[in-house]
């Protein structure tokens, strides 16, 4: 089975004693690494209003 480069699209090679992963190279991993740390990629989260937001809150942090 056929496995592409997450970024580059590029058949990854099926060497003995490479590490497996969804790069074909270090270059490409570190374009993912960098979108992570830039923002670029995002998982959706479904925000839950904590009981400190509510209108009777207890603020005493104490």
């Amino acid at each position: 089975m056929e496995q592409l480069c997450a970024i580059c699209k590029k058949q990854i090679p099926t060497e003995t004693g490479r590490r497996p992963g969804p790069f074909c190279s270090e270059r490409c991993r570190d374009i993912d690494l960098g979108r992570w740390a830039s923002g670029t990629y995002r998982l959706p989260v479904e925000e839950e209003q904590s009981d400190l937001d509510g209108p009777n809150a207890d603020h005493d942090l104490s």
